[in-house]
């Protein structure tokens, strides 16, 4: 318990010093500094900062659930509403702080731990999304599953780079073209 708790700690300062002075300068030093802990006893925990970007970034898929699936209205006429919940919850999902997304996208070594969460990841969320399609009355599609896997790769990748670049692309706007795009296609040749 006290060493998950030190461990979630390393992982919370390196968040900061990563936002506050970039990558290449977001030393192990300056972890263990904000951690509060020696540097000796950081590398009891990650042997290198590429591992620690590695952790933040599987915590971060890790939380990444799509929360309010089970309250999705089924009823006929609400698949955009569904839609919109989905987008809406993957924007929330990396709203926390660009910059940090950003450098874990651009700079995470792959690791086997990384690549476990993210298959872990993909699975549950389009397990999620299948579940969803699979109930509601107004999909057309017949390929429940490429459509599921399609549709959270459309929205992940899309909202990675929107909420990890400068905005060129209002939220609201973006948002709405997604739902809009991706509804037209689940609604298929109806």
């Amino acid at each position: 318990m006290r060493a998950e708790l030190t461990r979630q700690r390393i992982l919370t300062a390196a968040a900061h010093v990563f936002a506050e002075h970039g990558y290449a300068a977001g030393t192990t030093n300056r972890i263990a500094e904000r951690a509060r802990i020696s540097i000796g006893s950081l590398y009891q925990y990650f042997p290198n900062k590429d591992a620690i970007l590695a952790a933040l970034l599987v915590r971060h898929l890790d939380r990444g659930d799509w929360t309010g699936a089970d309250e999705v209205d089924l009823s006929p006429g609400s698949l955009p509403a569904a839609i919109r919940a989905l987008v809406r919850d993957a924007i929330e999902n990396h709203r926390d702080d660009p910059a940090l997304l950003r450098m874990m996208i651009e700079e995470a070594r792959v690791s086997p731990e990384l690549v476990e969460a993210m298959e872990r990841h993909g699975r549950s969320r389009v397990a999620q999304v299948r579940d969803l399609l699979a109930r509601h009355p107004d999909v057309g599609v017949t390929d429940l599953d490429t459509a599921a896997e399609l549709i959270v790769t459309t929205v992940e990748l899309n909202t990675h780079k929107l909420m990890a670049a400068p905005q060129t692309i209002p939220e609201e706007v973006f948002a709405a073209e997604l739902v809009d795009m991706v509804t037209r296609y689940l609604h298929g040749d109806r």
